[in-house]
């Protein structure tokens, strides 16, 4: 799928992983949200930490975060 919500990404030097923050989720979650060894695991993982809570949200008959719509200037 192909998901709009913001992600933020960086690396942990004491962790030795890329942590992964959600923005939209930041009310919701403990962050950092998901992590990956590699860049392309955590995105990976992000993608899914999303998948898995927008599904619940329409199990539920929650309404999700929107996802941030960045001011260009």
């Amino acid at each position: 799928m192909n998901y709009r919500h913001s992600l933020i990404i960086q690396w942990s030097e004491e962790d030795q992983l890329y942590l992964i923050t959600i923005p939209e989720f930041s009310q919701l979650v403990m962050q950092p949200c998901t992590h990956g060894e590699n860049y392309e695991e955590a995105v990976r993982n992000a993608q899914e930490a999303i998948e898995s809570y927008l599904a619940y949200c329409q199990e539920e008959g929650i309404t999700p975060p929107q996802p941030m719509i960045p001011q260009v200037a």
